[in-house]
């Protein structure tokens, strides 16, 4: 997605996708985790008043200006999101890629489940990024 502000980093442009995320994406995610909580699925909550260390629910794993790679890993799968900033066609862009290697029947029949959501939710996320 092209960006109106060439000054944003992959780091600013994650935290304006997972740090604020519309009510009706984090009711889902509220629901997801009163649903997997009784199979002993992770469900961390946001870190109060922002982390140096996460953004949202997940861990930074590494970050450089043009990428952030932030994840989660459990005994059913592990999740990593990929936030690229950078040039494209003169414009400032904004990809953001989702991974995810499952580890069990559990994981893929997770993964099946909520698939259908996460793309409506990636989408919306990285067009929160073009919001200032």
């Amino acid at each position: 997605m092209a960006l109106p502000d060439g000054s944003l980093d992959a780091p600013a442009a994650a935290r304006r996708m997972v740090g604020r995320m519309p009510r009706w994406t984090a009711t889902l995610m509220a629901l997801r985790n009163r649903i997997v909580a009784p199979l002993g699925l992770k469900h961390p909550a946001p870190a109060p008043g922002g982390s140096a260390d996460r953004i949202g629910i997940f861990p930074i794993l590494t970050q450089t200006p043009g990428r952030i790679v932030l994840g989660l890993d459990d005994k059913h799968l592990d999740f990593r999101l990929v936030v690229d900033v950078g040039q494209a066609e003169g414009r400032r862009s904004v990809t953001a890629t989702t991974i995810v290697k499952t580890h069990n029947w559990l994981g893929r029949t997770y993964l099946a489940a909520i698939m259908p959501f996460h793309r409506i939710i990636a989408r919306t996320m990285v067009r929160q990024a073009a919001k200032p």
